[in-house]
């Protein structure tokens, strides 16, 4: 899983018959402390996630067709989680 940051919505006036019901998001990957690296890429919305909310993603094709039901849609990206809260632990020697 990819923890990213929501960065907008695809918005088409026509698409492909399997992404019917699904929106499309643009997502930019993030590290725990909310800093973006990586490029941002497209991804299945499975959750119901906005812009701006911090998201778990699934970068693997068998995953999003367990989760869609669905082996027909041209996708390997689906965001699975929206991340409420995030917390760090740190171990160590005292």
């Amino acid at each position: 899983m990819i923890l990213c940051k929501v960065t907008g919505s695809v918005v088409s006036t026509k698409k492909d018959e399997h992404f019917q019901g699904y929106k499309i998001m643009s997502v930019t990957p993030i590290r725990p402390d909310g800093s973006f690296f990586g490029k941002p890429f497209l991804a299945i919305d499975a959750t119901s996630s906005g812009k701006g909310d911090t998201v778990l993603v699934i970068k693997d094709g068998g995953s999003l067709q367990m989760i869609t039901g669905s082996k027909k849609i041209p996708e390997n990206a689906i965001i699975a989680g929206v991340v409420d809260n995030l917390e760090i632990a740190v171990s160590g020697g005292q």
